[in-house]
């Protein structure tokens, strides 16, 4: 098999496991995996939006405006993620209403698969999409620390959850979050310097 179809499969399945993460485990309990994710839980509560259409509208408008810092190749890529992903939400969200299991179970399984195709993703060169690139934008034109940037836009949007939804969705996403970067870690040091998506960025950038 040729590497570029070896690639294709493997982010493809990341992106599987993404989405069947969100949908699964966290979207009955309306716990945001992240920034994006939290605006699709609200424009759902609110107005009933499908989950799918407002991840893919938001990463697609985000990745044109972030294609410069990125390169065309890695934008390709993580938007076909964020295709794959959205399709995977769209197809299961019918019959996926209710929850699973007690809500702190679906909190741990949704948030340690999330975490591993998000890490997947990261390691294959790709993106999750997400507010991460709007923080990436704000780095590279205003200097500011992306951490912060991505800590600000994140808390922000997941304050406004908590304050529409349930405050109790804020402590079940600050769980969600550190489960998930944690598996997202441990993917990420497998990976040989370079072969993340913060490479490819650095070398786009100098």
């Amino acid at each position: 098999m040729k590497p570029t179809m070896i690639k294709l499969s493997v982010l493809g399945l990341a992106a599987i496991l993404q989405g069947m993460a969100m949908t699964l485990f966290l979207f009955p309990h309306n716990i945001p995996s992240g920034g994006a994710a939290g605006i699709s839980i609200l424009l759902d509560f609110l107005a009933q939006v499908p989950y799918g259409y407002t991840l893919w509208i938001l990463n697609a408008g985000l990745l044109l405006l972030a294609v410069k810092w990125l390169g065309k190749a890695s934008a390709l890529w993580t938007i076909f993620c964020v295709t794959v992903t959205s399709i995977t939400i769209e197809i299961l969200s019918p019959y996926f209403n209710e929850p699973l299991f007690p809500i702190w179970i679906d909190l741990v399984l949704g948030a340690c698969l999330f975490g591993i195709g998000v890490g997947i993703l990261f390691r294959m060169g790709a993106s999750s999409g997400g507010m991460d690139i709007i923080a990436l934008i704000f780095s590279k034109i205003k200097g500011y620390p992306p951490g912060k940037v991505l800590f600000v836009i994140n808390g922000s949007i997941l304050l406004l959850t908590g304050i529409i939804i349930d405050w109790k969705v804020i402590v079940y996403a600050i769980v969600c979050q550190w489960l998930a970067t944690r598996m997202l870690d441990f993917i990420y040091r497998l990976s040989p310097k370079g072969s993340t998506q913060e490479a490819v960025i650095e070398r786009k950038a100098s």
